[in-house]
């Protein structure tokens, strides 16, 4: 998996990239078909803005978050992401395929 995190006007420190690392690894963790993500930092005036590209296979995942705090914002996003991706995999898991019956 390629993992891309970029800041505009905002320096990308080792720690806020280890906190991205590490709360998207479970959004991750979910899926296995993962090709790329790509995360976005940035500050606007006094709100921080956290946004991830999350490429999978067939389809491409985007969450977004604003928060006056950078980690905040990361948390939230991370949880909007974990979301969309569980809600994904149940689409692209057949459950009944198993479970034909015949109408007479």
């Amino acid at each position: 998996m390629n993992l891309n995190i970029t800041g505009h006007h905002l320096e990308v420190t080792p720690a806020i990239r280890e906190h991205v690392t590490q709360k998207l690894g479970r959004a991750i963790r979910h899926f296995d078909h993962v090709t790329s993500t790509r995360v976005i930092l940035s500050v606007e005036k006094l709100l921080h803005k956290a946004e991830v590209t999350l490429h999978v296979k067939g389809k491409d995942i985007f969450a977004d978050a604003i928060s006056e705090d950078l980690y905040a914002a990361i948390d939230l996003l991370a949880d909007k992401l974990d979301r969309q991706v569980v809600k994904h995999k149940e689409k692209v898991t057949n459950h009944n395929h198993d479970k034909h019956t015949e109408v007479e």
